[in-house]
């Protein structure tokens, strides 16, 4: 199984770079994975892609839609992706811990 180490810590990976044990996620990691994937900070409005993200995972079994992120946060696609560079599927759900999304490549 592929690992990331992160300030000293290992966390397993699929090949696709998500966490294998999204059951370990909390903020720390977040924050973490955010890091590697070159996100120094995440502020008030990651947070709010983040949490829209993880509350439909944890209803719905599956990340949201990205017109539901948008419409939930007030903010838009561009937004969005100048928040999470890697996209709202790959950047903005491996950084929520989600596993990888139907439909991401």
């Amino acid at each position: 199984m592929p690992t990331i180490e992160i300030e000293e810590k290992v966390f397993e990976i699929d090949g696709n770079g998500f966490l294998t044990k999204p059951e370990i996620w909390d903020g720390e990691v977040a924050r973490l994975i955010a890091k590697y994937d070159g996100i120094n900070e995440l502020t008030d409005q990651h947070w709010a892609v983040i949490n829209i993200i993880r509350n439909n995972y944890e209803e719905k079994g599956m990340a949201p839609m990205i017109r539901q992120i948008c419409k939930g946060t007030g903010l838009k696609l561009r937004q969005i992706y100048e928040l999470f560079p890697l996209g709202p599927a790959r950047g903005a759900c491996r950084v929520a811990g989600l596993p990888k999304p139907d439909g991401c490549v």
